[in-house]
């Protein structure tokens, strides 16, 4: 499997707007920075790991790398920084 720039730079910037919509969404204490770092994480994560599962890596072909970038970065990167913001709690 070849490493394109492109589409993980995409998912690199979905996995931060999902985290900073999942921070906003549970007032969560992390500040803007906090979200977007958990967010990239995330969706960085998952956009190269959920591919490798089998049958997965089809179900995501008709969307091309840069439409599986957006979606898995996106996705990604919410739930982490969900999880992550109801661990932490919610600002005061």
């Amino acid at each position: 499997m070849a490493f394109a720039i492109i589409p993980t730079l995409i998912s690199l910037a979905a996995g931060a707007a999902g985290g900073n919509i999942a921070g906003a969404l549970t007032k969560s204490g992390m500040g803007v920075a906090g979200r977007s770092v958990t967010g990239i994480a995330g969706g960085f994560g998952l956009a190269q790991i959920l591919p490798m599962i089998p049958g997965i890596g089809n179900m995501l072909a008709p969307l091309g790398g840069i439409g599986s970038g957006v979606v898995l970065g996106g996705v990604g990167g919410l739930i982490l920084t969900f999880i992550l913001g109801k661990v932490m709690g919610t600002k005061t």
